[in-house]
Parts: C-alpha cells; structure tokens; sequence
C-alpha cells in the first residue's frame, strides 16, 4: 500500500546570499533524496523554510535545480523565537512510498542537529561526492524568476477603480437585479 510519509530535514546556509542558501538546500535535499530513495515523481508537494535572518532567495528554487520540476512548493518564514538557530532552512516533503513512517531517514545537518537529536544520525558524508551527485544532477534551466518591481506593478493605479468598473474600461454585463444571475 502506498502512503503519503513526512520526510523533514534541516540545515543552515553560511550567509544570507542566494548562493549560499541554495547550496545548503541542494545538499539537504540530496542526502534526503539519497538516504530514502525519493523520485520527483513520486513527491506529493514540498514546504520549505527559513529562520527571518535568511531571505536572499526561495529555497524551493533548490529543488528545481534538482529536476523537481511538476512539485508543488512553497516557501515561508520561520517564526522569529528569541534564540532560536540561525540562518536555519527547513523543509518537510510529503513523499508518496511504500516505506514504513519508521523506515523514513529524516536529516540534519550542519548544525541543524540540535533541533531533533533523536532524527540526526547519518552516516559519514563524503561531501565531494555528494557535490559531484548535485552536479551530475543540476538542471541549470532552473533559475530565479523575475522578483516583481513594486514601482513598475501593473497594479498601481488599479486600486482605486471602483466596484463595477473594468480595468480596460469595457462595462459590466448588468443584471435587472444585483440578486438576479447575470445572463437571465
């Protein structure tokens, strides 16, 4: 039978650079994806996470770099908790297996292991190899998308149209009654 498994890890990036956060994103997902067999295919959907400290790039972006390119993503904050480990990223995939939830490898690294020593044993990483994988890996058609400019946003000027009015100008279809459906 198969199950949709949580599957967490957690890192941390050297910086707040998108360099920086992507590396230790794709390192994560890789010993993740190696240590429990996971396809992209088989990838439900994917939440990922950053303490507020770390807001140079989406670490989803990560995982487009490594072919997840048909997964649903989303990214998010951490809450800011006073002492909490910095510049940490986090994600929990929801991988659709066969596997028993204890079969599950769930990842820590880099310092990350503080949060869950009960999931943190690995064995020893070859970390030139690992890289070697990711490159082998990289689908380099994956890259930023555009960050949207607030001052060039389509949307400004728009706020003020008022109920009913048409962006374009054309007139709503109008109804004999505002409780009657148009088209009768």
């Amino acid at each position: 039978m198969v199950y949709c498994r949580g599957v967490r890890g957690a890192t941390t990036a050297d910086a707040n650079t998108p360099e920086a956060i992507l590396e230790a994103t794709r390192q994560l997902l890789a010993l993740m994806i190696r240590q429990n067999g996971i396809k992209p295919e088989d990838i439900a959907s994917a939440i990922f996470t950053t303490t507020p400290d770390l807001n140079a790039e989406f670490p989803a972006l990560a995982a487009r770099q490594l072919g997840w390119m048909n997964v649903a993503m989303l990214c998010g904050h951490e809450l800011d908790v006073p002492g909490a480990l910095p510049r940490c990223i986090r994600v929990l995939i929801h991988w659709n297996t066969t596997k028993k939830a204890e079969e599950i490898v769930h990842v820590y690294i880099k310092g990350a292991e503080k949060l869950r020593p009960d999931l943190s044993y690995l064995p020893p990483v070859d970390w030139e190899e690992l890289e070697r994988w990711i490159q082998a890996h990289l689908n380099r058609e994956a890259k930023p998308s555009g960050r949207a400019d607030p001052a060039s946003s389509s949307v400004t000027g728009k706020l003020s149209l008022a109920v009913g009015e048409h962006p374009d100008g054309a007139s709503p279809q109008a109804s004999s009654s505002p409780s009657e459906p148009r088209g009768k």
